[in-house]
């Protein structure tokens, strides 16, 4: 089962699916991010990375992602605590406004199965959706919507919206 929230922005395309391994759950992320640009063409998240592992260990085992953007710089692995793995999901995504410059999804939470809210290292802009449906045995698996760079004159957004994938058991 795909679980979304309903805060995405509008542009770009649904990349890929990409699942952790079998036997392994997503218990950590990190974040692709440019920082902001000043009065420069802006773009805030780029990608995300989900970390898979073993429910009992914090060892990586694999790291998965869909589609990125074309900037900015890794902000660092967030985890759930031992034994958690992320179960749910909320994006702070700045909307829509005309011929100005939009940056689509600013940054990521996710809820933890022991409740530990993980806030990614993102921008500013924006605000905050609703937390998604939960995945009752964690999550597996993640799509990205992407928006490809638009040239010298486009203003680009990168990284507009996200549906998780629910481990089956």
């Amino acid at each position: 089962k795909s679980i979304y929230v309903s805060n995405g922005a509008p542009w770009g395309k649904w990349g890929n699916t990409h699942f952790c391994p079998e036997d392994t759950i997503a218990r950590g992320f990190n974040l692709l991010v440019e920082r902001p640009q000043g009065g420069s063409d802006d773009t805030a998240v780029n990608g995300i990375e989900l970390y898979c592992a073993k429910a009992n260990s914090t060892e990586k085992l694999a790291t998965i992602s869909s589609t990125k953007g074309s900037w900015g710089e890794w902000t660092g692995e967030r985890w759930c605590p031992k034994y958690a793995f992320l179960v749910s999901f909320a994006l702070k995504v700045e909307q829509p406004y005309g011929n100005g410059d939009n940056t689509a999804a600013n940054n990521i939470l996710f809820l933890c199965s022991d409740f530990t809210v993980l806030e990614g290292w993102g921008t500013l802009w924006g605000h905050w959706g609703r937390l998604s449906d939960p995945c009752k045995s964690g999550i597996n698996g993640i799509t990205t919507k992407v928006e490809s760079p638009q040239g010298w004159t486009g203003d680009d957004t990168a990284l507009n919206d996200v549906k998780m994938e629910c481990k089956t058991r």
